[in-house]
Order: C-alpha cells, then structure tokens, then sequence
C-alpha cells in the first residue's frame, strides 16, 4: 500500500470511528461496498445497516451481488433492500439533466425514515474524490439530506480505493465501473420500464459473450454499445457481430452500432454545456 494512500485510509478510519452507528447507501458497487466493508471493520456489525434502493433501474445481477458481498461480510441479517419509485415521479422520468436528483432524493428520503435509521447518527454514501469533476446533480440530494461522504473527505480516488480493496483481498476490488439503467439513456428521452428492461437483457447478453466493461446505450431503436477499445476488434468479428446484432433485434432494437470512441463512463454528459451542468 503506498503511504500516500494509507494515510488517505487512515483518515477514513478516523471519520468513520467518530459515529457508533451508521447507515450506508449502499448500491453494491466497489466504492460503497468498501466503505461498508470500512465501516464493519471500525464499528462492529451491529453498529452498521447497508440499505440498497432496488428499482427498475437497478440489474437484477447487481442487486444478486450486492446481496452476497453483504454476506461474505456476515451482516445479511443488516442488509436491507429498499423498494423506491423514482419511475413514478414524472420530473424523474421525463429524464431532465438532473434526473439523478429525483432520484437521489427519492432515495434518502427513505434513507432518513426512523425504522431504517435505527440507532445510527448518519448515512454515509459512496461518493469519492474523483466524482467531483463529473457532473452529478444527485449531489444537491446528499446536501439536501446532509448526507455524509467519508471516501471523499479522506481524499481517496477510485483507483485508490480498488488498490486498498485490493490489498485486502475483497472481492470485489476488480468488479467493473457501474452506473443505473437509466443512464443509457439520452436525456430528454423518456425513461421507462420498457427501456430499462431492454438495457438490461443487451448488457446481460453481452456480458454472457465474456465481455466485462460495457455500457448498452438506448437511442430509441438504435442500440449504441460501448466496449474498452482491445475488445473491440473481438466484437467485429463475423461470429461475434451476427450474434449481437440478432439478439439485440429479438430484444426490440432496429439498428445495433458499435461506438468507434470505445467506453467512458458518463458519455451521456459529453453534450451537456456549462447552463445545463449548473442545475
């Protein structure tokens, strides 16, 4: 572990040691799963409850694994899953470019009622040092909500924090960037189950092709994969492209394209000016 980065989980240590009871918003992913794992070590079990919001947005493989990496840390019994609605909030599914807004704060409203809380003082969640340069309007939900981020706070990055899960021998420490259904699609574009529901199926046949990073994003009826660039020429094989592409017609698509710029996460954002990442 390099000492720039130890002495960043030092000082996760120390924010978290300052709570006896905590709530985690916790989506499965390697940042919050890690803060868990954090918080399970510095507190006890008993002093932390993971809560996941499960929607139409959320892959049912995600949820699957969120579930057992809360096992593999032995509080099952404190991993709670939360049903949330955003879908049925018409500002949240008119698909504005604060979308993630509604859906935040759909989400730690539920967070904040007393039967989830408990005994604990705060919720944290996984927000880290490299997601401020992104745009994330949800992030006006977590200060709505005063919501703690203690990755952020210590300073550590994603790369840190995949070498510190890593060292420990967590096993989720080389799980693959991940993101909601809903934001594969463009905004202004509605979002609905439909949609979702076919974002899911493409990414879960790609993923059964032996891709691992990907993003399936949903331009009405044409489907845009994203892939990191050594597997694209395997996708343009002959084999590997007459599969795809009748499969993501069974599913509904007309077109099925091949991003040439390879994946990135929140490509969805590249349009977006400097009015619209202000809201």
């Amino acid at each position: 572990m390099e000492e720039v980065t130890a002495l960043k989980y030092q000082k996760l240590k120390r924010i978290i040691s300052d709570f006896k009871a905590v709530v985690v918003a916790y989506s499965g992913g390697l940042d919050s799963a890690f803060l868990l794992y954090t918080c399970v070590e510095m507190l006890g079990k008993d002093a932390v409850r993971a809560v996941t919001a499960d929607s139409e947005s959320l892959p049912r493989s995600e949820l699957k694994n969120a579930r057992r990496f809360a096992e593999s840390l032995g509080i099952e019994h404190r991993h709670r899953v939360v049903k949330t609605r955003e879908l049925e909030n018409p500002d949240y599914s008119a698909n504005p470019v604060d979308r993630c807004f509604f859906c935040k704060r759909e989400l730690y409203s539920r967070l904040l009622d007393p039967a989830v809380l408990e005994k604990a003082e705060v919720v944290f969640d996984g927000f880290n040092a490299d997601d401020v340069g992104d745009f994330r309007p949800g992030r006006r939900a977590a200060e709505q909500f005063s919501i703690r981020s203690p990755l952020f706070e210590a300073g550590l990055g994603k790369a840190e924090i995949r070498a510190l899960a890593k060292d420990f021998g967590l096993s989720i420490w080389d799980k693959p960037q991940s993101a909601c259904l809903a934001s594969r699609i463009p905004y202004g574009s509605p979002v609905t189950a439909e949609k979702l529901g076919q974002i899911e199926q493409a990414e879960e046949f790609l993923r059964s092709l032996g891709f691992r990073q990907l993003r399936v994003r949903h331009h009405d009826g044409l489907a845009r994969i994203e892939l990191p660039g050594e597997d694209l020429e395997k996708a343009m094989s002959d084999q590997m492209r007459d599969k795809i592409n009748s499969k993501f017609r069974e599913l509904g698509f007309t077109w099925v394209t091949l991003d040439l710029a390879g994946f990135r996460s929140g490509s969805m954002n590249e349009k977006l000016n400097r009015k619209d990442r202000n809201v």
